[in-house]
């Protein structure tokens, strides 16, 4: 067997690898999600498909699941738009104007993404609460555009990076303003990076769980994470079918969005990390 076999059969054994270890989860779960005894790590002894589990989380009243969704999707899109708009904002000033701390302004974004959320939780728990927003929508979404804004300006600054400003100053002489070049000229040219800074903010923003959890005290903004495990059962049990029916129903957002703009977040990705 050659060397260049060896490598292939290698590559082809680590992609198989590879697929079984991220799809295998996923799996697992759809098992137990539809099994009518389910158990965690032996739910195919006795196996019995149904739907009952997904029937009870989405009609139960107490289970409250259809709210947590909505709150996800609300907050999340919300949080997302908002700090790709300042993202984009910021990334055109600091590619296109001069101004004193230019180069040190991301730098300084960067770093304060470095603190851990937990150091900062119980300070904006205090701020929150003395502003009587714990347990509303702003109380996740203010802190989820802080939390967000380095990775979206970043990757708007890696776009905007790869435009040349003769592009500007020709339609400065045209007569244009800065607002209008960065709207008709600038964002539809860097769409795909805008596209993907929002999927992956709102990727962020959708599995985020300290922050929803210490945040919210009930369902009026409690999102799916923290809805689906704090799911209780009769007598302590933990309801591992509502779970995993839970967990199953709360990827189809963030697969619908991807599966609908993934091209724009391959480009987006590969096309910001190439400069020139």
């Amino acid at each position: 067997m050659t060397t260049r076999s060896q490598k292939k059969y290698f590559l082809i054994a680590a992609l198989i690898f590879m697929l079984f270890f991220c799809c295998a989860p996923i799996v697992w779960m759809f098992i137990v999600a539809f099994a009518r005894h389910p158990d965690f790590l032996l739910p195919t002894i006795v196996y019995e498909f149904t739907l009952g589990n997904f029937k009870e989380i989405l009609t139960n009243s107490s289970v409250k699941l259809p709210t947590y969704l909505i709150n996800s999707v609300v907050i999340s899109s919300i949080s997302a738009l908002v700090t790709t708009m300042i993202a984009a904002l910021s990334a055109y000033s600091i590619s296109r104007m001069n101004f004193p701390g230019r180069r040190m302004l991301p730098l300084l974004v960067l770093g304060s993404a470095m603190f851990p959320q937990i150091s900062i939780v119980g300070y904006l728990f205090k701020l929150l609460t003395s502003l009587g927003l714990i347990n509303t929508y702003s109380a996740l979404i203010l802190p989820y555009i802080a939390l967000g804004l380095p990775l979206a300006l970043w990757i708007m600054m890696s776009h905007f990076s790869r435009l040349s400003r003769d592009i500007d100053d020709a339609a400065l002489v045209d007569g244009a303003t800065r607002m209008q070049i960065f709207t008709r000229i600038v964002m539809p040219v860097s769409l795909p990076g805008a596209v993907s800074a929002f999927l992956l903010v709102f990727i962020f923003c959708f599995n985020e769980f300290l922050f929803a959890l210490m945040f919210t005290i009930d369902y009026n903004a409690r999102t799916i994470p923290v809805g689906i495990a704090l799911f209780e059962g009769l007598h302590g049990q933990i309801p591992w079918g509502y779970i995993m029916a839970g967990a199953a129903i709360a990827i189809v957002p963030v697969i619908i969005l991807i599966s609908l703009f993934e091209k724009y977040l391959i480009e987006g990705l590969t096309e910001g990390s190439l400069k020139g």
